[in-house]
């Protein structure tokens, strides 16, 4: 099944300048083999999402097709599906 992952300006560096990055993944897949399989295509991401745990960082929230994942990285991602990496914004 193939996924696009959008990226905001913050983590285009590490894709090369990309705005977004197709990914083709073995359907039916959770939100973690999304990101696996981005982080192949574009290692230098993987840092910058993902904790040394293999978590997602805390300022980093992804949505769904336009709806905030729930499950966290075992959240279902189906075929065709954007998925959206964005900063947390702070502040006061």
């Amino acid at each position: 099944m193939r996924v696009i992952v959008h990226l905001p300006g913050l983590l285009r560096s590490d894709a090369d300048g990309a705005a977004h990055v197709p990914v083709e993944v073995d359907g039916p897949v959770a939100l973690r083999g999304v990101l696996d399989a981005l982080v192949a295509r574009r290692p230098g991401l993987d840092r910058r999402i993902r904790d040394e745990r293999g978590l997602l960082r805390r300022y980093v929230n992804v949505f769904v097709d336009e709806c905030r994942t729930i499950g966290g990285l075992d959240a279902p991602v189906h075929d065709g599906a954007d998925v959206r990496l964005l900063p947390s914004v702070a502040g006061g």
